[in-house]
């Protein structure tokens, strides 16, 4: 372990406040994901071998998949780029942003933006740089990295940030998680309207459509990729799926391993720029598809990184995380990485460089809890066993470095290894001696193995050879279409969904629609209302409005209390609503305000996100949103708080 390693341990090992923040974290993330489980349509075993199996075809085609893929995004009108390295994708934004007169930026979520170091290049240029994620805006203004891929702010306490916001904003000093997110909204929402650029990740992309898909909370991947006149998509060459089906899975799996959700508050779907009767979107939509060494990566023994979905499960699951958190995993001589945990001692080592952060994975117990929480099955420990042994990295210039030699404790160590395990009777005595002395040390700590559970075994698995077929798992079975259903029970279980994740619905004849939904508007004391293609599901809805007094909008308008808008479909699983976007489909009427409100027909129920998917309504629009709930948060010391950059509030009258 390098001396820089072993400060920055000792340094995150020093300060309880971070432990316990940390602690926090971990038991909620577990708890949460935890119940999200409970409900998968096949036992967890069988949804990791299909998540497993789908991700690794996707690589073992990612050049056909990848052409399909760019020339359906083009298709779409969205100008793609390829990057071969980080210094050529900063390239690549600092031209466009230089050739449209881009001053402000705002920026969604990105690891991989972290990854290429685009801020500071921004920033360098003299352009206004502001991420608008709720932790990694905290975390910009104490000029901190990330500390978790999901949570960026984990490490923190809610006093940390009312200290950090009253003296970075100037506001007065409060501890209340629900005011400190105000605080947020207020100061951005400007810069989300004034912005000249949208700087966004790709969760995936899908081959089959051309399809940009972005799964968010808090309603600020839908502003960046909305509002600015310029919006670009930073992908890693292999965040690729094949098919919506595929999609439809990872939607299934991410969400409930990231933050135990069955589905993420907002999956932006894009394809191309707004047309030339589109009330909004970005003029230009430009996809930067990213290399930055993942091409050698995949000819190492290190590939099956390459399936990670970014979920973060086994940074939560991870005992030695939860100690020190993703500050201290650092390369030989200090330097930060984006990718701290498990999954980023192999990412960090195989992207840049095991010379530098090889050393990170003396940090794994080799426990093997990354492994059984990880959605695509990443044999995790066998990966980090592969980097301790110096397995060679991806550079820019298409070298691999040469295998580091193992260091004489290493040797040492596992020429013992190697003596126990070839003598039954010796590594038997042996284990059940660690047993007692793991148990008699870890008593007080919060690890459940510790406590005295059996100690789990790594998960060391060979990953397949170049071209070879991934090992079978457990027998797929066929795709889930939800259960066998009539509309009316459909439109229960959506009813009691959008209910579960705070929405609120109603079942009514469609010929009470325009009187329900003007008496609610009423109610809620609303004097402006952006109206998009609600009027298609309810006639004379406009007029209704206007005869009650209030002020209506067909264009865009941040100062409007209540949006109205149609929804194409409906999920019965998760309590989702489509919206599209398109002529006289304002995407903005269901983001911009504080309430949203939206008229769902009762036969455009459907049972499961991947029906939803298959539906064609939104495959021709520009872009369309899968909303289920009001926008939410969970930044701050893991407290849910809704209404964040989108609505606080989302009823759905479900028409009849």
């Amino acid at each position: 372990m390098s001396s820089a390693l072993r400060r920055a341990v000792r340094r995150a090992l020093a300060n309880p406040a971070l432990r316990a923040a940390l602690d926090a974290n971990a038991h909620r993330r577990r708890a949460a994901r935890q119940r999200a489980l409970a409900d998968l349509p096949a036992p967890w075993p069988v949804m990791q071998a299909r998540t497993r199996d789908a991700r690794r075809q996707a690589l073992a085609r990612w050049d056909a998949l990848l052409e399909a893929f760019l020339r359906r995004v083009q298709a779409h009108g969205t100008v793609v780029h390829r990057a071969a390295d980080a210094a050529e994708a900063r390239r690549i934004v600092l031209d466009l942003a230089r050739q449209h007169g881009v001053r402000r930026v705002v920026k969604s979520k990105s690891m991989l933006s972290e990854e290429i170091g685009l801020n500071a290049a921004l920033e360098a240029a003299g352009l206004e740089v502001l991420e608008t994620d709720l932790g990694e805006y905290i975390v910009q203004l104490r000029g901190e990295p990330p500390a978790h891929i999901i949570t960026p702010a984990v490490h923190l306490r809610r006093a940390d940030v009312g200290r950090t916001f009253h003296e970075r904003l100037g506001v007065p000093y409060t501890d209340d998680v629900a005011q400190l997110t105000a605080v947020a909204r207020q100061r951005l929402r400007q810069a989300f309207l004034q912005a000249d650029l949208g700087i966004s990740g790709v969760n995936f992309g899908v081959a089959e459509t051309g399809t940009l898909a972005l799964v968010t909370n808090e309603g600020n991947g839908r502003m960046v990729t909305t509002l600015p006149r310029l919006h670009i998509a930073l992908m890693g060459r292999e965040r690729l799926v094949a098919t919506l089906d595929d999609l439809a899975l990872m939607l299934t799996m991410l969400p409930r391993a990231a933050t135990g959700q069955r589905l993420t508050s907002y999956v932006s779907l894009l394809h191309g720029p707004r047309g030339p009767h589109d009330p909004d979107g970005p003029r230009q939509r430009h996809l930067i598809v990213v290399d930055n060494g993942r091409s050698h990566l995949a000819t190492t023994g290190l590939r099956d990184i390459l399936t990670c979905i970014r979920c973060g499960a086994c940074l939560n699951a991870c005992p030695v995380f939860q100690e020190i958190g993703g500050h201290a995993y650092v390369g030989a001589h200090g330097e930060p990485t984006p990718y701290p945990g498990p999954m980023g001692i192999v990412v960090s080592a195989g992207l840049f460089g095991g010379a530098t952060f090889g050393p990170t994975a003396q940090l794994c117990t080799l426990c093997g809890a990354c492994a059984d929480v990880c959605p695509a099955a990443i044999p995790l420990p066998d990966l980090i066993l592969r980097v301790r042994a110096g397995e060679p990295r991806p550079d820019p210039t298409g070298t691999a470095s040469r295998p580091r030699g193992a260091s004489p404790a290493l040797a040492w160590a596992l020429r013992a290894w190697a003596a126990l395990a070839t003598r039954p009777a010796a590594f038997r005595a042996a284990a059940r001696l660690a047993r007692q002395v793991v148990r008699r040390l870890g008593r007080a700590t919060a690890v459940p193995w510790v406590q005295g559970a059996a100690l789990p075994r790594p998960r060391l698995v060979r990953p397949p050879a170049v071209g070879e077929p991934a090992p079978p798992g457990p027998a797929p079975a066929a795709p889930t279409r939800g259960r066998p259903a009539t509309e009316t029970s459909l439109v229960a279980r959506f009813v009691a969904a959008l209910q579960a994740v705070d929405g609120e619905a109603v079942v009514l004849p469609a010929s009470e629609a325009v009187a329900q939904v003007v008496a609610w508007v009423q109610g809620l004391g609303a004097r402006r209302v952006f109206v998009g293609d609600a009027p298609t599901l309810a006639p004379g809805l406009v007029e209704a409005l206007r005869a009650a007094g209030l002020s209506v909008t067909r264009e865009p308008d941040p100062t409007a209390e209540v949006g109205l808008t149609a929804a194409a479909v409906a999920v019965a699983e998760t309590g989702s609503v489509l919206v599209l976007g398109g002529p006289e489909r304002p995407l903005t009427a269901s983001l911009l305000p504080r309430v949203h409100g939206v008229l769902v027909p009762a036969a455009a129920v459907v049972p499961d996100v991947r029906a939803a998917l298959r539906h064609p309504a939104w495959h021709t629009a520009p872009a369309a949103a899968l909303i289920t709930g009001p926008s939410r948060t969970a930044d701050i010391e893991m407290t849910l708080t809704v209404g964040v950059h989108g609505p606080a509030r989302v009823r759905a009258w479900v028409l009849t």
